[in-house]
């Protein structure tokens, strides 16, 4: 693109930097009304701490089910075009952009203790997904694995499948060439999808909410104890926005590579 000059330059400048200034003041909003001299003390707090823990077990687990899942599925998706497979992709896809509360409703439909999957766990195995870890575990990954499919499926698709074939002249069998050939060249997808569907895993609210509760110590994670704390704890809340925001920063420079590619 060449360089912008003259009276172009301050059309497209002035409107960019209110775009970033959208979204930096919010960010500027939190590290100003931080109560610096209490974090460590906030940080120290049970509830903080129960909070953590609960988001990372079930943020990892929920990438530990999207990979074991996901992986298999845009493998799937990837390897032809059908009615089925884009049927499959819209399903899939759907957490994207439905409303997280929506899917917690839904969640809550299909594995509910009343649900069409929850009855039978109910009563056959005496499980209850409902109000429980597993049950944030679940929303989490519902709404998280979509992000790995789609980063995995276009790095499948975008692979050159003519390193396959010269695999296999050498002698190397299907899975020999998935290992050694196709997991390594995309790589830089899977580690993009394990880290979006991570982090939003982490991040997510309304969906657990909904689906598993907000039960302290069993459901709670950081963005529920975040919004609890905005009731009853300002400075608490800013805590917790602090370090989701810090978390999600993270998140977003070790993706810089990804649209910051030379071209």
């Amino acid at each position: 693109m060449t360089t912008l000059r003259g009276p172009v330059r301050w059309l497209i400048g002035v409107p960019a930097a209110a775009a970033v200034l959208l979204f930096a003041l919010p960010l500027f909003g939190i590290l100003l009304r931080m109560p610096w001299s209490r974090l460590g003390e906030q940080l120290m707090s049970p509830a903080v701490h129960d909070a953590m823990r609960l988001s990372l077990l079930s943020s990892c687990s929920a990438l530990a089910l999207a990979v074991a899942l996901g992986l298999p599925l845009a493998i799937w998706l990837a390897s032809g075009r059908s009615a089925l497979r884009t049927v499959a992709r819209i399903i899939v896809m759907l957490p994207i952009v439905l409303p997280p509360v929506v899917g917690g409703i839904a969640l809550l439909l299909a594995f509910g203790r009343a649900g069409i999957v929850g009855s039978w766990l109910d009563s056959t195995f005496g499980v209850t997904l409902p109000f429980s870890t597993a049950g944030a575990t679940l929303a989490a990954t519902y709404i998280g694995m979509p992000f790995f499919v789609l980063a995995v499926e276009a790095g499948l698709r975008a692979f050159d499948r003519r390193y396959l074939a010269a695999a296999a002249t050498l002698g190397a069998g299907p899975v020999r060439r998935f290992v050694t050939v196709t997991l390594p060249m995309i790589r830089p997808s899977l580690q993009a999808g394990a880290l979006l569907c991570w982090a939003r895993a982490l991040g997510e609210f309304c969906a657990t909410q909904t689906f598993a509760g907000n039960l302290q110590g069993s459901t709670r994670t950081l963005p529920l104890a975040c919004g609890v704390a905005m009731e009853s704890d300002p400075e608490l809340a800013i805590v917790l926005s602090l370090i989701l925001s810090s978390v999600s920063i993270v998140v977003l420079f070790l993706l810089r590579q990804r649209w910051l590619a030379p071209r």
